[in-house]
C-alpha cells in the first residue's frame, strides 16, 4: 500500500517554487513577478512542463505517482486528472467506449456534457425517462423495469449512461441496473459528478465504481477542495480499452494543462483518502446543528441520501424568491428551482471551522409567508424515447419557429436548458411532449434562467419542418 497521506505533484510543485527560479518560459505571467499584490502568491504554482514537473499527456513522474495513488484510493483499474472538467471526462468516456451508430441507452436527467458526447460520437441515443421522487420534487434514477422494457425494444444495445447521484443528492438502486446490463454485455458509463466523496464510506452513499461500472467521472471540484474544472476519470473494469480513453483524453483536453488544477487534485486525493471516522462524526455534529438552527428558524429541510446535499424551503417563497432573498444577505445557495434551494454543505475535517453561525443569523431575518408553491407531479407517459432524425440528418433539415403553445407534437430544433442543474427540457431531434411544455411555462412564469431558447422571450421555440 502507498502512503495515501504523500501528494507527490504538490511536493514537486513547491521544490519548484523553491528554488527561486527565473522564468523564460510561459505562461506570460513569469512566476507571479508580473502580477501586483498579494494575489501574486497563487501564480507561483502556475507553472508549465518543466523539468520535474512531468506531463499529464505522457506522465512518468510527480503526476504519474499522484494518478497511481489516486487509482488506488478509488480501487480502479486506472484513473486520471481531468483539468477541462467532468464535462471532457463524460465526452471522452462516450468517445472511448462508444461507435459511430450504436444504440445507446441514455438515463434522460443527464447533463448536457454527455448529450453532446452522444452527438460527437454520432450515437443513436435512446433515452430512459427517470422516476419521479416525491420527497425532493425532481427526477432520479431510472427504475429497473424501465432498464428491461428498453431491453426488449433494443437488444442489440451497447451502453447504458447513468448519472448517479443526481444533483440533488438522490441515489438508486444503480447495484441492479449495472448487473442487468452486464448480464447482455453492455457496458455501463456513469456521470457521478456529484459522487467524488462517496469513497469515504457511511453514512455516504457507495459510489458505482463499487457496484462494476465501467467507467465513472467525477468533479472532485464540487464535493472535494479542488479547484474549478478539476475532476476525475476512472476505468473501473477490465474490459475497457485504456488506450482508447487515454487517446480522447488527449484529444479533448487542454495541450497547456493547469499545474493549480492539477496540484488541487492532488490535495483533493490526499483529503478524502485521509478523511476518518472522527472526521465524519465532526462533519456530523456541525451538519446536525445547521439543521437544527434552521428548522428553528421556521425553513423546511428536506435530507437527501448524500449528507452533503440539503433542500431548503421556506412557507411562502419559490425556490427563486428565495435564492434572491439570501444571497440579499451574502448567502449564496447551490441552486433554485420552483420549490427550494440546493445547499452543498462542506466536507469539513475535525477542529475546521466554516460560518453556518453566520448564516443562520443571516437567514433568520427572512420569515415565512402566507402560502407555498402548489407541488405539480411531472410523470412522464412515455418511459422510452429514441430521436425522429439522427444527428447527421438533423444536419440537413429545415429549421422554423412554432409557439409555445402550439409546439406539442413537433420535433425540436434546439436545446433548451433551464441552468443549473442543466438538464435539457427540449433536445434536438426529440418529440415535443405536453408534460414538457407545461414544465417550460411554469418556468418561466416563475422566473427560471435558461440557456438555449433564443426567442423563448417571444414566445417561441425552433422546431424542426
Amino acid at each position: 500500500m502507498r502512503d495515501q497521506n504523500r501528494m507527490p505533484l504538490v511536493e514537486a510543485l513547491q521544490r519548484h517554487i523553491q528554488k527561486g527560479s527565473v522564468s523564460f518560459h510561459v505562461p506570460g505571467h513569469k512566476n507571479g513577478s508580473l502580477v501586483e499584490g498579494q494575489v501574486s502568491k497563487a501564480w507561483e504554482y502556475d507553472v508549465t512542463e518543466l523539468a520535474g514537473l512531468d506531463d499529464l499527456h505522457a506522465p512518468e513522474d510527480a503526476i504519474r505517482e499522484a494518478q497511481e495513488l489516486l487509482t488506488e484510493h478509488y480501487q480502479s483499474e486506472k484513473s486520471y486528472f481531468l483539468v477541462n472538467g467532468s464535462t471532457v471526462g463524460n465526452l471522452a468516456m462516450i468517445l472511448g467506449v462508444c461507435n459511430e451508430g450504436d444504440v445507446v441507452f441514455v438515463q434522460r436527467n443527464c447533463h448536457k456534457s454527455i448529450l453532446n458526447g452522444l452527438q460527437l460520437a454520432n450515437v443513436k441515443p435512446v433515452f430512459l425517462h427517470p422516476e419521479f421522487d416525491e420527497q425532493t420534487a425532481v427526477s432520479s434514477g431510472i427504475s429497473q423495469a424501465t432498464l428491461i422494457q428498453a431491453l426488449k425494444l433494443y437488444p442489440n444495445a451497447k451502453a447504458l449512461i447513468l448519472t448517479y447521484p443526481t444533483y440533488y443528492g438522490t441515489v438508486y438502486d444503480i447495484k441492479s441496473l449495472i448487473e442487468l446490463a452486464h448480464g447482455h454485455e453492455i457496458n455501463v458509463l456513469v456521470d457521478e459528478a456529484h459522487g467524488a466523496h462517496f469513497s469515504c464510506g457511511a453514512p455516504f452513499p457507495s459510489s458505482s465504481l463499487g457496484w462494476g461500472a465501467d467507467v465513472v467521472v467525477q468533479s472532485a471540484h464540487k464535493t472535494l477542495p479542488a479547484m474549478t474544472m478539476g475532476s476525475f476519470l476512472h476505468i473501473g473494469t477490465d474490459g475497457i480499452e485504456h488506450k482508447r480513453i487515454e487517446h480522447y483524453l488527449g484529444m479533448l483536453q487542454s495541450s497547456s494543462p493547469s499545474y493549480p488544477i492539477m496540484g488541487s487534485l492532488d490535495y483533493a486525493r490526499q483529503y478524502i483518502a485521509s478523511y476518518s471516522v472522527e472526521d465524519i462524526d465532526f462533519f456530523r455534529d456541525k451538519r446536525n446543528n445547521f439543521i437544527k438552527g434552521l428548522r428553528g428558524a421556521g425553513y423546511e429541510i428536506i435530507e437527501s441520501a448524500d449528507p452533503l446535499k440539503l433542500l431548503v424551503r421556506l412557507q411562502g417563497f419559490s425556490g427563486y424568491e428565495l435564492q434572491e432573498e439570501l444571497e440579499n444577505r451574502s448567502v449564496f445557495a447551490e441552486l433554485a428551482d420552483p420549490y427550494q434551494v440546493l445547499f452543498i454543505l462542506p466536507l469539513i475535517k475535525k477542529g475546521m471551522t466554516f460560518p453556518f453561525e453566520k448564516a443562520l443569523l443571516s437567514m433568520k431575518a427572512i420569515e415565512p409567508s402566507e402560502g407555498i408553491p402548489e407541488l405539480i407531479l411531472l410523470e412522464k407517459q412515455q418511459k422510452i424515447t429514441a430521436l425522429r432524425h439522427s444527428f447527421k440528418e438533423m444536419e440537413k433539415k429545415e429549421k422554423g419557429w412554432a409557439a409555445v403553445d402550439e409546439a406539442v407534437g413537433k420535433t425540436a430544433a434546439e436545446v433548451l436548458i433551464p441552468y443549473p442543474p442543466g438538464i435539457p427540457l427540449f433536445y434536438p431531434g426529440e418529440e415535443i411532449l405536453e408534460e414538457s411544455i407545461s414544465e417550460l411555462k411554469r418556468l418561466m412564469k416563475l422566473g427560471a434562467k435558461f440557456q438555449g431558447g433564443q426567442k423563448l422571450d417571444e414566445g417561441k421555440i425552433s422546431i424542426f419542418f
